[in-house]
């Protein structure tokens, strides 16, 4: 029996100092000579400089796999929303914004410290991509480090919390979450859960401080204010109290155990009232983003739900056909294949419960995962996605710690083949992970690679075509772009979305009663669409039906107040029916929203003009020049204003920079000749008055 306790030793430290009747993964609290346990603080004193060796390499490997997306673009998924086109954000940190970001629902989501990131963002850099997505790298870096640590300080496993921290770094289903700038609320969140869970240690494993509480409950308020998925966190510290920290009479990783009381239950109560507001504001915010049973039943979602459990779990082994999009298929899984998820679960959670003395942290592990993938397995349908690879950002670790300490334990007899298992297999794995995660990194360069890509990993994808086209429309590919606008509406004929863009395109070629046609299309599947209504208005606007177009901006503005576009075309349209004072009223809403606005200061100056009030005019096409420099429209009518105060010079001078820029700009051409005319005029009659 002796020489067997000699032969079992942990892959972390040199004598585990294991005790008869302890439970595997855990060490005695009493220190012997040479023991290397963490009960001896020799054993932290010796591990601090392999700790930060360990966090140096965590934080470069994050860096080579993730580094590359600094010269990244935005994509045309949901970062424009969240970022480039939301003015409150765009603005940086204003008290506007910030009020803002607390009081406001935007995007189908509450989340005022995630906002307030991408502000600050916004504030350092500006619209340059790079930084956003550096801000993304480093949060995510800071994440991976703090669990190396929250692991280590928990078990005493330098070794095995670091590969735990390793896989988490660098497994390309992390892509998602850092390489996408509006995925910021996963890294943020990340890095707060794993405060929470540091902090909550060290309340844990002392006696009672209310301090110590409070600390625990602010860093998870900040939590679900970055991403409200953290509701599962008090659920996760009660599976901690049973491994490693040993607070329901199992022995602790630290050694020793404390005898089950309620107030390790009672502790969790006031962080479950917290969990259940964030699910409350969630639910308000998603309300009209939460998809019907009628649409998707309740058979099809409980299906969907079975299966991703499993897929998500294939996905952690074999990481390959990863894409931003999975589209949830309207027909029903197999039935095979749902009964045989449904039995791997329960095979899994069964077997984990018989064996939960003997292997402790399988149990901890796998309820982790099941439990942290609850509010985002499907069950309460978001979208028309069956899977996404974000949402395995924290529930994975727990996988990942079950197996990395149930091979540590298996190996732990294995004599010299656990060198190979504990040592280079865990190395050559991470390496492997790096580099597929590095090439699944580089799909997210720009939205024409992201979302090619996508197409190439699945099938009958309307929400990929249809961005596909966009990403090409954008880039004037505009003959490249409606064919995919078409497939996504042969997948799926009422996709909305696909109608309306297929419609922005044919008025770029010039097809407008067409695109009327696809507008008015859209509505009637969507009839809410705001964007949808302000397109159907400028189509309208562009054939002459001015009123037709009011009303239609009108409607899109009862749905969306603060849509800036709206405000501005609305007062477009009311200057040319003449309604001066209503035209200027929504100009200056649409700047009050978005001060950055180059359009909105120049159709305002134009109704300034118009107006008389030349002065405060020409401020604005001032303003739209300092925005846009190559603004020839704001050329134009800046040289307009000028002549009409009589400077004919400097509006020559406006109306040949307009041309610079655009040399069949007709309107600058005849406003010049015009204006060569008045001036030579003014020549002549200079001349016919100059005494003899």
């Amino acid at each position: 029996m002796g020489q067997k306790s000699k032969k079992y030793r942990s892959p972390d430290h040199h004598d585990p100092g294991s005790r008869k009747g302890a439970a595997p993964g855990t060490t005695d609290r009493r220190s012997r000579p040479g023991d290397t346990s963490p009960s001896n603080p020799k054993f932290w004193a010796h591990s601090t400089r392999t700790a930060a060796a360990v966090c140096g390499l965590l934080l470069l490997a994050v860096a080579l796999v993730f580094g590359q997306t600094v010269k990244y673009d935005f994509t045309n998924y949901d970062d424009n929303e969240y970022i480039y086109d939301n003015p409150q954000v765009a603005q940086g940190l204003t008290a506007r914004g910030i009020a803002w970001a607390f009081t406001t629902v935007h995007a189908s989501n509450w989340h005022p410290l995630t906002w307030l990131s991408h502000m600050l963002d916004c504030q350092i850099y500006g619209l340059q991509a790079g930084g956003h997505h550096l801000t993304n790298v480093l949060l995510h870096a800071a994440a991976a480090i703090l669990l190396f640590l929250v692991l280590w300080r928990m078990t005493g496993f330098l070794w095995r919390s670091a590969f735990v921290a390793a896989v988490f770094a660098v497994h390309p289903l992390r892509a998602e979450s850092v390489a996408w700038v509006a995925e910021r609320k996963d890294v943020l969140s990340g890095l707060f859960f794993m405060l929470t869970l540091w902090a909550y240690i060290g309340y844990a494993r002392r006696p009672f401080s209310v301090v110590r509480y409070l600390a625990v409950a602010v860093l998870f308020v900040f939590g679900l204010m970055a991403k409200p998925m953290l509701v599962t966190l008090p659920f996760v510290m009660l599976l901690l109290d049973y491994w490693p920290l040993g607070r329901l009479g199992l022995p602790s990783a630290a050694g020793g155990s404390f005898p089950f009381s309620r107030r390790v239950v009672v502790e969790k109560l006031p962080l479950l009232a917290l969990a259940a507001a964030s699910c409350a504001a969630t639910f308000i915010a998603q309300g009209n983003a939460v998809v019907s049973v009628d649409v998707i039943p309740i058979s099809s979602r409980v299906a969907n739900t079975f299966v991703s459990y499993v897929a998500y779990i294939g996905d952690l082994f074999y990481p390959v056909g990863l894409a931003v999009f999975y589209p949830l298929s309207e027909s029903s899984f197999p039935i095979w294949k749902v009964v045989a998820s449904v039995l791997a679960l329960a095979g899994i959670s069964a077997a984990a419960l018989v064996w939960r003395r003997r292997f402790p942290y399988v149990v901890v592990g796998w309820f982790w995962y099941l439990g942290m993938m609850v509010p985002v397995i499907g069950l309460v349908q978001v979208g028309s996605h069956a899977m996404a690879d974000r949402y395995t950002y924290l529930p994975q670790i727990g996988l990942v710690l079950s197996l990395t300490w149930g091979v540590a334990q298996l190996a732990a007899s294995w004599g010299y083949r656990r060198c190979w298992v504990c040592g280079v297999a865990p190395a050559l794995t991470v390496l492997v992970l790096m580099g597929i995660t590095w090439r699944q990194t580089s799909y997210w360069q720009d939205s024409k690679t992201l979302w090619t890509n996508a197409l190439a990993c699945t099938a009958d994808n309307e929400v990929a075509q249809t961005n596909l086209g966009l990403a090409l429309a954008g880039s004037g590919q505009i003959d490249a772009a409606i064919p995919h606008f078409q497939k996504a509406l042969d997948i799926n004929p009422v996709y909305a979305k696909a109608i309306n863009n297929l419609g922005n395109a044919l008025v770029n070629r010039g097809q407008v009663d067409a695109a009327i046609a696809h507008y008015q299309r859209a509505l009637e599947i969507k009839s809410d669409d705001a964007e949808t209504l302000n397109n159907l208005g400028r189509a309208l606007a562009g054939r002459g039906q001015v009123d037709a177009a009011i009303t239609h901006y009108r409607k899109a503005l009862e749905i969306k107040p603060g849509y800036a576009e709206v405000h501005n075309n609305l007062g477009i349209a009311l200057a040319r029916s003449r309604q001066t004072d209503a035209a200027i009223a929504h100009l200056q809403k649409a700047l009050e929203i978005k001060p950055g606005y180059a359009e909105a200061h120049n159709n305002l100056g134009n109704a300034l003009t118009g107006r008389g009030q030349v002065d405060m005019a020409i401020a604005h096409f001032q303003k739209a020049l300092e925005i846009k420099p190559d603004y020839e429209k704001a050329y134009n009518n800046l040289g307009y204003a000028m002549a009409s105060r009589g400077q004919i010079d400097a509006a020559i001078a406006y109306y040949q920079k307009a041309l610079e820029i655009k040399p069949d700009y007709a309107a600058a051409r005849y406003n010049l000749g015009q204006a060569l005319q008045q001036r030579a005029q003014n020549d002549r009659k200079r001349s016919s008055q100059a005494p003899p």
